[in-house]
């Protein structure tokens, strides 16, 4: 009898643990001390103006890294459909000639249909072709209208 096993989601410390939780409560703080000065006129306002403006500025930028994540994610979702189109049509593994390539070069291999497939990655890894040249090549676009 196979054993369960738990699927635990992946936390990166620094960002999850460390850096968010820290922006929160410098945000937090700075705003609190900026609305008890709010209107006045002097060097303490203006200090905590600032401070306040950057930790929610900080704290944003923390909260965008979520579409970094998101964007590798994508990234290795298109290199195993590239993978598994390659092998549908060619019968071949493409581990071979993903060696050879760039992540762009294969983004764009994505982009060609299944008959040109096999012939455009052989050439995009012999020639080094750029992903215009790859995209250039193609004759049956295969256009990805839900990539982000």
């Amino acid at each position: 009898m196979a054993h369960p096993t738990k699927n635990t989601p992946k936390f990166y410390p620094w960002h999850h643990f460390v850096l968010l939780p820290l922006a929160l409560l410098v945000a937090g703080y700075a705003v609190l001390r900026y609305t008890k000065v709010a209107g006045d006129d002097d060097q303490t306002a203006r200090l905590w103006f600032c401070v306040a403006a950057l930790a929610v500025i900080g704290l944003g930028v923390l909260v965008m890294l979520r579409q970094h994540y998101a964007l590798q994610l994508q990234d290795r979702m298109c290199r195993l459909e590239v993978r598994q189109r390659y092998f549908e049509v060619s019968g071949q593994r493409f581990a071979a000639l993903e060696k050879q390539l760039r992540l762009k070069q294969i983004l764009s291999l994505r982009l060609a249909g299944d008959a040109e497939l096999p012939a455009l990655a052989q050439a995009a890894a012999t020639e080094n072709l750029s992903p215009k040249d790859i995209q250039a090549r193609i004759t049956d676009f295969q256009f990805d209208t839900m990539r982000v």
